[in-house]
This record gives structure tokens, sequence and C-alpha cells, in this order.
């Protein structure tokens, strides 16, 4: 048994020393935080601009898209209208004087 107490002796010797607190992350470890600030501000203003944006495009729009009550039109009914049937259409022959598209 004297044997193996050198041999544990050096073995706890040779083991590294635990290392500091903070030092397992290494140098670039924080660097990252302030652009990552940034960025969120960014977007954070970005979301402020466009909900304002958003609420003055909202005022905008109607209550309701319902077509309005009977009694508040003028008088004509939807399908009242007074605008002319469209014109028919005319065939043209084609520049060869054939009517046929096998040309």
């Amino acid at each position: 048994m004297t044997a193996l107490l050198p041999a544990s002796v050096v073995v706890f010797l040779a083991q590294a020393p635990p290392p500091a607190p903070g030092a397992d992350r290494g140098e670039e470890f924080g660097k990252t935080s302030p652009i990552a600030l940034v960025v969120i501000l960014l977007l954070g203003i970005a979301t402020a601009l466009l909900i304002r944006s958003m609420t003055k495009r909202l005022r905008n729009v109607p209550e309701s898209f319902d077509p309005p009550a009977p009694e508040e039109t003028d008088g004509r009914t939807p399908t009242d209208t007074t605008d002319p049937p469209p014109a028919p259409t005319v065939d043209t022959p084609s520049p060869r004087g054939r009517s046929s598209p096998e040309g």
C-alpha cells in the first residue's frame, strides 16, 4: 500500500488548477451585448413607427363595409343604372383577308 501513496500524490500534483470564475468563457464573451442592444432598440423603434403609421391609416377606414340602407340612398335600386349597355364587339379580318386562324 505504500507504493500507491506516491503515485496518488503524483496524480494529485499533476492535475491542473481549477479555472478562475469566468475564465472559461473566453476573450469574446460579452462583446456582442452592445450590438444586440442596438439591434433590439432599432427593432423597437421600427415597431413603434409601424404602429403609428397603421393607426393613421385605420382612421380612414369606414366603420362598416355594408351597403347603405335603402332609406339612405337617393331612390335608385342597386340594379337601376343609367349606364348604356356595352357596345358589341366586331371581328376584324386579318391583314391577308382570311378570317380563319390557320393562316
